[in-house]
């Protein structure tokens, strides 16, 4: 679940805002305060900052609907060597800019609009970071809380949780979006126990560009469907059925291609799936272990080396980062040990280009933990103090 969204008081803002105000309230924006709310949407609040030479950029998500959040994408840089985070501005008139995803040409970046009315927005990146918001399209739904970019650039992917359905978007040469071309709604199977209906939590396209996958925390499923490159359609391929109760939020291929890791918020497991590129079939193990103990720790997200050697897994409710070798190809997790992520409530990781650095967003301290990543053994060493970012949703590296 996304947590700390205002669309459903219940489980979207169960845990993720219970701290977020008093933590958020007292740390700074990432840029200018906002200007009049007659302020159009292709202002900027902040003039950046010149960047050091080993300054890579770094934008970060929030909610702008909850006090103490952010006034749009957090602007940043961070060094290489070092971890460390400089915070550089803010793209204002983003509502709920929650999660982030760039485009292969790495010259727009796109968000969700998490709200009631959802949309997706494209912000074009400019050199001297004076980057300019394009406009938002409807998704036709409510809560839009992942999206991602196919990876031949013409189609932005995006998840409604609110209302349950996928939507599909064209990207123009210019990195614009197009109308709507295709709304799916997971209608069935039934919604798991606790469930008032589908929650579709993340959509992304498989390594091969063949497939594109939607995984339904209301529902237990993840949902295999073939994307028409031409019309922009999709049409289901094959459905994967997890234990009820499982509550699976977010998948992670394999470098490989042939496996997929599904972390599972409501039961505190992660599954190791093999992945059938031509019929685009999944195929689960049994559960495994997060390594938090009994109970439910909310797992978030999970990222896998670029070598294919080590998976990290973010443990919202443990405020704890599980660290797995990766063996037999990709075929097996073989859990290592857990590390305190030095935040509380770590809603999303993300690894750097490079793969040396590990950013965390923890949305209830309103902080970013970076971690030095040892290539050989997996392990992660805190790189140095938190970054302050209110209501820190989502880390975006480049």
């Amino acid at each position: 679940m996304g947590m700390g969204n205002a669309v459903h008081p219940g489980r979207r803002r169960f845990i993720g805002a219970l701290s977020a105000v008093a933590a958020a309230a007292a740390l700074p924006a990432c840029g200018a305060p906002p200007d009049s709310a007659s302020r159009s949407r292709s202002q900027m609040a902040a003039t950046p900052t010149p960047r050091a030479r080993t300054a890579r950029p770094l934008f970060l998500g929030t909610y702008t609907s909850v006090e103490g959040g952010g006034k749009g994408i957090g602007l940043a840089t961070y060094d290489e060597s070092t971890g460390r985070i400089t915070g550089t501005g803010v793209v204002e008139g983003v509502g709920d800019p929650s999660y982030l995803a760039l485009h292969p040409s790495r010259r727009t970046l796109y968000a969700v609009d998490e709200q009631e009315a959802g949309a997706v927005t494209a912000v074009r990146l400019v050199e001297d970071g004076r980057h300019r918001v394009l406009g938002g399209r409807s998704t036709g739904g409510a809560g839009p809380c992942h999206l991602s970019v196919h990876p031949s650039g013409r189609w932005l992917l995006s998840a409604n949780y609110g209302s349950g359905s996928v939507a599909v978007h064209p990207v123009a040469a210019s990195g614009a979006l197009g109308e709507r071309t295709e709304l799916v709604t997971h209608s069935s199977p039934p919604p798991g126990p606790g469930q008032q209906g589908p929650h579709a939590h993340q959509v992304v396209t498989s390594p091969d560009g063949g497939h594109v996958l939607a995984v339904d925390l209301g529902n237990d499923t993840v949902y295999t469907y073939g994307l028409d490159t031409s019309a922009g359609t999709l049409t289901e391929v094959s459905r994967l059925s997890l234990q009820a109760g499982a509550g699976p939020r977010h998948l992670t291929f394999h470098p490989s291609g042939r496996h997929v890791y599904v972390a599972n918020e409501l039961d505190n497991t992660v599954v190791v799936c093999a992945y059938d590129r031509w019929s685009g079939e999944l195929t689960a193990g049994e559960p495994q272990s997060t390594g938090t103990g009994p109970g439910t720790s909310y797992p978030a997200q999970l990222v896998v080396t670029g070598d294919g050697g080590f998976a990290y897994l973010a443990n919202r409710g443990h405020n704890s980062l599980t660290r797995y070798a990766i063996e037999s190809g990709g075929a097996r997790l073989r859990l290592l040990d857990t590390v305190p992520v030095g935040g509380d409530f770590p809603r999303n990781i993300a690894l750097s280009p490079s793969g040396g650095l590990l950013f965390a967003a923890n949305q209830r301290s309103s902080t970013v933990t970076v971690f030095h990543v040892d290539k050989k053994s997996g392990e992660l060493r805190l790189a140095g103090p938190a970054f302050s970012s209110p209501v820190a949703v989502c880390a975006l590296p480049l």
